[in-house]
C-alpha cells in the first residue's frame, strides 16, 4: 500500500476541466458541476482543508471521502431524506441539485478539538459557552459531553472569510433559515449522528463530532447533501484503546483529519495566527501517513477493502467520467 501512495504523490486529483457543466463551483475540496435537470455531478478531489486553509493533496483522499459517503448514504435511506443518485467513478457522485442552507449543522459528542471554533477552545476561552449552550462544569478534554450538543456555524460567502459559530435563535432572528427548516435540519442531524454512533461502535470506532450540509432540493423539500461521516467531516477515535489512553492522560488515538491538524500544530503552528498558511506544514512524509490513516479509515469502516485504481492519471479518467454523464 505504501509503495502505490508513494508513487502516487504526483499523481493526485486537484483541478478538473469539465467545460460541458451549464456552472462550475469550486470548494475547499469539491468541484460542483451543475448538470440539466436539476442534476449536479460532484468531484471529490485529493485536496485537504485545514484552518481553513486548503494545504495541498493526499494521495486517493477523494475517493476514500467519496466512497465512505456513499457508503453512509446508503445506510441513511429511509432514515433522511439526502441527494445521492449514483457513484460513476471512484471520485464522482451524480447528485439532485439544491438551495444550500447557509448553515453548517455540527453534532458533538465528546468535548475536544484544536481550532478556535472547536468545543475545548470554547471551554477554556469563552466561559464554557458555545452557540448559546453552556457546557457542563468539571470536565476534562476528550470526555464525552451527557448528550450530544449541536453548535451550527456560518458557511463564508467570500475568499478569506471563515465559519463562525451561531446559536439557533441567531439563525432563526437574522432569518438564515425559518424556524421549521431549522428544527427540521437539527432532527435530522440528531438522527444521523444517533445511528453514525452505532455503527462506528459496531466497528470499534467512536464518532466523535461530525458536521452536516443541508439544502432544499426542486421541490421544496429538505435534504441532506455534500458529505456525511468522512475522515474530514467527522472525527473519528479507536474505541479499544480510548479508556487507557484517558487514564494515561494520553489523546485518543484518532482516524481522522484532526492527525493532520494536530501534526501541523506540532510542527509549531499558531491555530490563533491566521496570516500564516500551514500548507508549508504538508511535507510527503506526513502526505503518505495521512494516506494510509484515511484508506485504513474506510477499510475500518465499510469492512471492505479499499480498491486502488488502475495506474495512470486520475485527473483525465475523471473528466472522461464527467462527459459521459453529460452525454
Amino acid at each position: 500500500m505504501k509503495d502505490r501512495i508513494i508513487r502516487s504523490l504526483n499523481q493526485t486529483v486537484d483541478k478538473i476541466n469539465f467545460p460541458q457543466a451549464l456552472a462550475h463551483h469550486s470548494g475547499k475540496v469539491r468541484e460542483s458541476f451543475e448538470l440539466p435537470e436539476n442534476k449536479r455531478a460532484i468531484v471529490v478531489t485529493d485536496r485537504i482543508s485545514a484552518f481553513d486553509f486548503i494545504l495541498g493533496t493526499i494521495p486517493f483522499k477523494g475517493q476514500v471521502l467519496n466512497q465512505i459517503t456513499a457508503w453512509w448514504f446508503k445506510k441513511l435511506d429511509g432514515v433522511v431524506p439526502h441527494h445521492l443518485i449514483s457513484v460513476p467513478d471512484p471520485n464522482v457522485s451524480l447528485v439532485k441539485s439544491v438551495k444550500v442552507l447557509p448553515i453548517e449543522i455540527i453534532v458533538r459528542g465528546y468535548l475536544t478539538g484544536t481550532t478556535k471554533t472547536s468545543s475545548w477552545y470554547a471551554y477554556q476561552h469563552l466561559d464554557r459557552k458555545i452557540c448559546g449552550l453552556t457546557m457542563p462544569a468539571g470536565m476534562k478534554k476528550d470526555e464525552k459531553f451527557p448528550e450530544p450538543i449541536i453548535t451550527p456555524t456560518t458557511k463564508p460567502t467570500e475568499a478569506g472569510m471563515h465559519d463562525e459559530a451561531i446559536s439557533r435563535e441567531e439563525i432563526i432572528s437574522q432569518g438564515l433559515v425559518s424556524e421549521e427548516v431549522y428544527t427540521l435540519a437539527e432532527e435530522y442531524a440528531l438522527k444521523m449522528f444517533k445511528l453514525g454512533q452505532e455503527v462506528a461502535a459496531e466497528h470499534g470506532l467512536i464518532l466523535v463530532d461530525t458536521k452536516y450540509e443541508m439544502g432544499i432540493d426542486a421541490d421544496g423539500n429538505l435534504i441532506v447533501i455534500d458529505e456525511v461521516h468522512t475522515p474530514d467531516s467527522s472525527r473519528y477515535w479507536i474505541a479499544d484503546t480510548y479508556e487507557e489512553r484517558m487514564a494515561n492522560g494520553q489523546a485518543p488515538e484518532a482516524l481522522s483529519k484532526e492527525f493532520v491538524r494536530e501534526a501541523i500544530v506540532d510542527q509549531g503552528y499558531d491555530v490563533n495566527d491566521l496570516s500564516v498558511n500551514p500548507a508549508k506544514f504538508l511535507h510527503d512524509d506526513l502526505r503518505v501517513e495521512a494516506a494510509m490513516k484515511y484508506i485504513k479509515l474506510y477499510e475500518k469502516m465499510t469492512g471492505e477493502k479499499f480498491e486502488f485504481p488502475a495506474e495512470g492519471n486520475p485527473t483525465e479518467r475523471i473528466e472522461e467520467a464527467l462527459t459521459a454523464i453529460n452525454s
